[in-house]
């Protein structure tokens, strides 16, 4: 008999956590799982799951900022979401789902006891990162961090998505038997050649070298770190460019930043791409400079695009990258260093093309679907 597996995230864009979701619905065996996927603001991800074939429901109250009235609404929903579905798992993902969908699992299995009946939900809550590990205020991060252990000790079982994010939960009480460590896989994808990818990105730069990234414009993710690293590198270097491929709220902010360090003739901003990751070719040098991060599926992709990569030393990062062998890990904010970095790289094309190989290795033998859907769908069984 096939088990009902029912997926809950507050947001149905599609980001890293989105992508997970996305790729465990469409990949479970279908004779042994009938999938159901709930999702909040964001059409995104329902759009690419009814294309695959895959019940979506829409959350009309799900939200990622805190609104008490419609968290309640959020709360009251889910719970008939789940009532009427009847899954053997809810498997929650992002905070708020989590913490209001583990609650609503607790909720039923009381009232299901109570009323005598067998029936049992399990459920399973995968932290792709916790808000208190953010720059935020000391009594925020205390908040944040008592809300997700309470998420924690409602759901049965907790994946983390890499070690890194499992030890930074492992201190709460009563919660750390139920942390299991389940690395982000990638399936291989078709990549664009080198040419086609510029071509289509941005056909009237003529720059040699192209320093690259796909990510979203936010603060968390350091591009104004990047702008001011990349700057003292266009005085010495008349061939290179910095393109950055994404949108996000932080653009004009970039786009000011960029005006005042006079590189505007270097710098090019893309915008949104669907399927970004096909055009990684494009890029001699991958970054990812970021504030916070935890596995980020961006840099499996540039590992299978077999690019050099210049990543931030922070959350799950050096879980894939070994620093100075298939890549180089920089300190957070450190534009020193980061400049230091891209020089070095920009300077030799062999260490690019050892990086890249050496990085693609890892990924296809450490980080693939078929090895994230074995440990998951044993979880559910």
């Amino acid at each position: 008999m096939k088990r009902k597996i029912l997926y809950m995230i507050t947001k149905g864009n599609f980001g890293g956590a989105q992508r997970y979701v996305f790729d465990l619905a469409t990949n479970l065996p279908k004779d042994q799982f009938e999938v159901v996927v709930a999702h909040g603001d964001g059409e995104t991800l329902g759009s690419k799951l009814q294309e695959a074939g895959i019940r979506v429901i829409k959350l009309k109250s799900s939200q990622r900022n805190i609104n008490p009235i419609k968290d309640v609404l959020a709360f009251f929903e889910i719970l008939k979401v789940i009532r009427t579905e009847k899954p053997n798992i809810v498997h929650l993902n992002s905070s708020k789902v989590g913490l209001l969908g583990s609650l609503a699992v607790r909720v039923l299995n009381l009232y299901w006891k109570v009323a005598d009946k067998s029936y049992k939900l399990k459920a399973i809550f995968t932290g792709h990162g916790w808000a208190f590990t953010e720059e935020r205020n000391l009594l925020s991060k205390a908040f944040l961090a008592m809300l997700h252990w309470k998420t924690l000790l409602m759901a049965h079982t907790t994946i983390a998505v890499s070690q890194r994010t499992a030890d930074q939960i492992s201190h709460f009480p009563f919660i750390k038997k139920k942390i299991r460590t389940i690395y982000n896989g990638l399936e291989g994808f078709p990549l664009i050649s080198r040419e086609e990818a510029r071509k289509i990105l941005s056909p009237n730069l003529t720059a040699q070298t192209w320093i690259g990234t796909i990510s979203e414009l936010h603060k968390n993710k350091g591009l104004d770190f990047l702008v001011q690293a990349f700057a003292p590198l266009t005085a010495r270097y008349a061939n290179v460019a910095l393109v950055i491929v994404g949108a996000g709220e932080e653009e004009e902010k970039l786009k000011q930043l960029v005006c005042d360090l006079n590189i505007e003739n270097k710098v090019v901003f893309v915008g949104f791409m669907p399927e970004a990751r096909k055009y990684l070719q494009a890029f001699d040098i991958f970054t990812l400079t970021s504030r916070t991060e935890n596995l980020p599926y961006v840099l499996l992709e540039a590992g299978f695009a077999e690019r050099a990569v210049v990543s931030s030393w922070i959350g799950g990062i050096p879980e894939i990258i070994t620093n100075t062998e298939s890549g180089i890990l920089t300190k957070v904010g450190n534009t020193e260093e980061i400049s230091k970095t891209l020089d070095d790289l920009i300077e030799s094309v062999g260490l690019r093309i050892q990086y890249g190989k050496n990085l693609k290795e890892t990924v296809t033998n450490k980080f693939t679907l078929s090895k994230m859907l074995a440990e998951t769908t044993a979880l559910y069984r």
